[in-house]
């Protein structure tokens, strides 16, 4: 189950063949949404800090005044999975500011929670690099998640009534949906909801917490090409309402393979 908090609102329709972190298609906040300290301060702020980014920076949804920050970091999460943030490359907090049309401060604080969550790292006095990841350390996080969730999985099936596991239909279907049409973010919220689901039945918060924080880890950044990458999502999601057919039927033997399987893929 591949690889993200639930995203406030709807992702925006883009001309075909457009990318919305495109420059040019940056979506702007009206300026009686930005914040007034943000609207002197846009323009200067990147020049006077002498701070510019090797890339065009995404350009989000767009912002509104009542939780900037955690939007912020929502559109940022969801430009890793999609590739559109690129490891290695080095982002300034004023640049990106100025495409979501804030100030630098909230941009600057979800970038610091992504440096805790080890999607970025902190360069001085430049901003901050998109954390590069080969397939060994995706391997690694694959197999630390299947040490913590097979087991439980495993634990649930002999236990958990069928009546529990059918109320998790909608959010594997979910993930169906954002596989078939190559959402790539999209997919890696709804398939960290359906395992989060999933762990939650066994009543343990802390097992909850460290296996989303790993699942999210593994899922940035997507290393693969889209074409391959949305037959791997449409695969995964399969393994997802598979596993839980078998759950609801309580078929032990199918769901031990199934589950083992489907960690067996997570790292690609």
């Amino acid at each position: 189950m591949e690889q993200g908090s639930a995203r406030e609102g709807a992702r925006p329709a883009y001309a075909p063949g457009v990318s919305p972190y495109a420059s040019g298609n940056a979506a702007r906040v009206p300026q009686d949404r930005v914040p007034e300290q943000a609207r002197g301060r846009q323009g200067g702020e990147e020049q006077a800090r002498g701070e510019h980014t090797h890339s065009e920076p995404p350009a989000p949804r767009a912002v509104q005044r009542h939780s900037v920050r955690g939007q912020i970091l929502d559109a940022l999460r969801a430009a890793l999975v999609d590739g559109e943030l690129v490891p290695g490359q080095v982002y300034s907090a004023p640049a990106l500011g100025a495409r979501f049309g804030v100030s630098a401060t909230p941009v600057r604080e979800a970038m610091q929670r992504l440096a805790v969550e080890g999607a970025v790292e902190v360069v001085p006095n430049r901003g901050f690099r998109v954390t590069e990841r080969g397939p060994r350390e995706l391997a690694e996080l694959a197999e630390v998640r299947a040490l913590i969730e097979v087991p439980v999985m495993l634990s649930l099936a002999r236990t958990v009534p069928a009546h529990r596991w059918s109320v998790l239909r909608p959010l594997a279907e979910a993930t169906v949906a954002a596989a078939a049409v190559g959402d790539r973010a999209a997919y890696a919220e709804s398939d960290r909801a359906f395992h989060r689901a999933v762990l939650t039945l066994s009543g343990n918060e802390q097992l909850v917490t460290v296996a989303d924080e790993l699942h999210r880890r593994s899922q940035w950044p997507l290393v693969a090409g889209p074409v391959t990458r949305r037959a791997e999502l449409l695969a995964d999601a399969a393994e997802h309402t598979a596993l839980l057919d078998a759950l609801i039927a309580q078929d032990l033997t199918v769901v031990q393979a199934l589950v083992r399987e489907h960690f067996n893929g997570a790292d690609r």
